[in-house]
């Protein structure tokens, strides 16, 4: 023992002495950037023709890799924030949105890469849209019925407001909650910054459309402020922070998602209407958030990663036709759907020195694939137990040999009982449409596309030859609809996406 003992000191000795400035260069900071509600083709991605340009994520991917196959885990917000937040896909806990009122969605102590990150010695801080629920119980006054929920009077807003993102492994938290959910208020880290004292006002048509579900707001409150408040307050926070601390940021914007709200100076600066405004906004949103990290010295030491929780709203359909413009690109679907559009999102990541200027990747990624990724570049041993579906994605990004395809297979999935199967070229929806809204006439003729009847027995399409997913090939390949159904049922029975770690 006293052998074992001499040994270990002796090693502790000689060990180099790691500093915190050099911890810092070897972790990088991470900065994620999430838009919501936002089709791939709203980013122009240097294209002069664009009728939405968005220069300053251009510029990003300009620095970076583009995944033109990148996806969420989900078609509408809460799960596929919670995916990205646990390396684990959604539906197999739950597939809905969180509605106002409703409690979190972790379980306590689960893993997130925030935990992880703070685990790991980094600084940790959320602004934005949470949309993952809260403790309200915490903060609601006794006796209180579920038709009284949305009155202000049904809480004591002094209290502490749990089970948002400083109880999920954020040191610090700014945001307005949800911007169409109440309370309509300013939240900071467990604590409600501004008091919300009066029913939301039931207003017009803002500018480019959308409303306010029922709840308490606080004197004041302003839609327009939301976006670039939480902007301001991301640069403030970063501003604040040291070289010698490594940083991780979640930035989760409120747009484009209804309701419309750009402020002036963006308005009329697309050729999309308010929508492509509101995109445009966004952009220079993300131009302050990088000029920050320039101006700190942060940029060559931190992974910039800009993407969206799910598809552009159904309101594209109006665009198309006003404007010609398809948030989907030359995919097919929107926002709750299975088809393409629904989960196939911008997706770019940008780290200098060890990602590629201006590369571009075909490879199939997730957001759930973050997590252990970002394991891989920080030292942070993961367990079989958590981030189950998330693969290592840092062989793709730093253009190193790997076996293609690096996923298996990919789960998307909006809604119960419902699931698409990603597996190479080809998708397997196992539903009788990929649509969850329906698809205008129009819409359909514009694209040449077809629908199908409740009955249809399920679809498949090989998106390398048919992107827009125009012809069934469902009845032609039988034997690749049976496999691919059985790989997908053994996933949805629990099955782990990603290999099991050694």
């Amino acid at each position: 023992m006293m052998q074992k003992l001499v040994r270990a000191f002796v090693l502790l000795a000689t060990a180099p002495i790691i500093s915190a400035g050099s911890l810092a260069a070897e972790r990088p900071n991470v900065v994620i950037l999430y838009a919501d509600d936002m089709g791939v083709g709203d980013v122009s991605y240097g294209d002069s023709e664009a009728k939405i340009q968005t220069p300053n994520i251009d510029r990003l991917a300009s620095q970076g890799m583009t995944f033109s196959d990148g996806h969420s885990s989900s078609g509408i917000c809460t799960p596929s924030r919670y995916a990205l937040l646990t390396g684990q896909h959604h539906w197999r806990s739950f597939h809905d949105i969180v509605n106002a009122f409703e409690p979190s969605v972790f379980k306590p102590g689960e893993f997130t890469i925030a935990r992880m990150f703070h685990k790991q010695g980094y600084t940790t801080a959320c602004f934005g849209k949470w949309h993952l629920g809260w403790d309200w119980d915490a903060i609601r006054k006794p006796g209180v019925t579920k038709k009284e929920w949305p009155k202000a009077e049904s809480y004591d807003w002094t209290k502490r407001f749990p089970g948002g993102p400083v109880d999920q492994g954020f040191d610090h938290y700014f945001g307005d909650g949800t911007i169409n959910f109440p309370p309509y208020c300013w939240i900071e880290d467990d604590r409600f910054a501004t008091i919300p004292t009066r029913p939301v006002i039931k207003s017009k048509p803002l500018a480019g459309g959308g409303g306010f579900r029922p709840g308490p707001m606080a004197e004041g409150w302003n839609p327009y402020e939301i976006l670039p408040t939480v902007t301001e307050k991301t640069v403030e926070w970063i501003k604040k922070q040291k070289a010698d601390k490594p940083f991780f940021a979640y930035l989760a914007f409120n747009s484009p998602h209804y309701p419309i709200v750009p402020n002036k100076p963006f308005q009329g600066k697309s050729k999309a209407g308010y929508y492509g405004d509101f995109v445009i906004e966004t952009d220079a949103m993300v131009g302050k958030v990088l000029a920050a990290l320039e101006e700190k010295g942060f940029a060559e030491n931190t992974i910039v990663i800009f993407t969206a929780d799910n598809g552009t709203e159904k309101h594209a359909f109006q665009r198309l036709e006003e404007f010609d413009q398809w948030s989907s690109g030359e995919l097919r679907g929107l926002k709750r759907d299975l088809y393409e559009g629904g989960h196939r999102v911008p997706f770019v990541v940008s780290w200098p020195g060890k990602i590629a200027a201006g590369s571009r990747s075909d490879e199939v990624v997730s957001q759930v694939d973050f997590a252990a990724t970002f394991a891989e570049i920080i030292g942070y041993e993961l367990d079989n137990k958590v981030a189950i579906d998330s693969y290592n994605i840092l062989p793709v990004l730093k253009g190193e040999k790997y076996k293609r395809p690096l996923r298996v297979a990919t789960v998307q999935n909006t809604n119960k009982g419902k699931y698409a199967l990603r597996q190479g070229d080809w998708v397997l929806i196992d539903a009788s449409s990929g649509s969850h809204s329906g698809e205008p006439a129009a819409y359909l003729e514009h694209f040449g596309l077809e629908s199908y009847p409740k009955d249809n027995p399920g679809l498949l399409f090989n998106l390398k030859e048919d992107p827009r997913q125009t012809k069934n090939l469902y009845q032609e390949h039988p034997e690749k609809v049976a496999a691919m159904r059985q790989l997908l049922k053994r996933y949805t029975e629990g099955e782990r996406c990603a290999p099991e770690r050694n």
